[in-house]
């Protein structure tokens, strides 16, 4: 049942919604005639346009507060605010997301592949493949760099991206050059058992980044998000958690350090 539902999603259908929305349409013909009843006994301040059925939001939360998106973007975004760094640079990080945050109180500089068509204030847009060749200008340009849930894409050609398959190796070794000495970086990949899952994304074993940064990095703090969506927050990188992942399948590593 879970592979035919991945399968759909693949292809933009839902049958769980299908199977919801048709079961709260009752709802809908029920409410629409109680309010056209009591349209006709009012001021008719607002005539009936064309109708827009909203059939699967009646047993909805207020929203999701779990999941890796929510936590990470918070939880860097208030580290940020905190260091106040003179120049913040973000590589790929949803706009929508973790930068809308940012950009809520300081300025933020934003490298992407994929293009960006609004003007933002805020922030300063640049497209570039950071698989590519880093002009010097930018070495040691910032004093605090993020690249949150975006380098476990790099290479796969999911965004229009050159396929490489060390492409996440380039794009570590340019973002190592962005940031200035003792200057921080916030990153988030997914973590769990360590694979390619083409063309969606790279999912990273602990112990393989925690030996990516070594003599690079210091690690100042570690949090992760589970399988299920919740957020645990600085945690001790302990060689037995590191060496199952935490418990990941699916998870979200996230981790706050310092440039040598």
């Amino acid at each position: 049942m879970k592979r035919f539902l991945s399968l759909s999603a693949i292809f933009g259908f839902n049958p769980l919604k299908l199977v919801e929305s048709i079961s709260n349409t009752p709802f809908y013909f029920r409410d629409l005639q109680k309010i056209k009843a009591q349209y006709d006994l009012s001021g008719k301040e607002f005539p009936f346009g064309k109708p827009y059925p909203c059939l699967s939001d009646r047993y909805d939360s207020s929203g999701i507060a779990q999941g890796h998106y929510f936590h990470q973007d918070l939880l860097v975004a208030r580290k940020v605010f905190s260091h106040n760094p003179s120049v913040h640079v973000d590589v790929g990080s949803r706009v929508d997301g973790f930068i809308s945050h940012v950009a809520s109180y300081r300025l933020v500089k934003v490298i992407d592949i994929r293009p960006l068509f609004n003007t933002i204030p805020n922030i300063e847009f640049i497209q570039a493949d950071m698989m590519g060749s880093l002009p010097v200008s930018l070495y040691n340009s910032c004093d605090s760099l993020s690249c949150l849930h975006a380098l476990e894409h790099f290479g796969l050609g999911r965004y229009g991206d050159p396929v490489k398959y060390n492409g996440y190796l380039l794009g570590l070794e340019n973002l190592y050059n962005l940031l200035s000495p003792q200057g921080k970086f916030y990153f988030s990949v997914p973590i769990g058992p360590q694979r390619l899952e083409f063309n969606a994304h790279r999912v990273f074993s602990i112990l393989y980044i925690i030996d990516l940064f070594k003599n690079k990095y210091r690690i100042d703090s570690f949090s992760y998000v589970d399988d299920k969506g919740d957020l645990h927050e600085n945690v001790e990188l302990s060689s037995d958690d590191i060496a199952n992942n935490y418990g990941c399948h699916y998870g979200c590593g996230i981790f706050e350090m310092t440039k040598f």
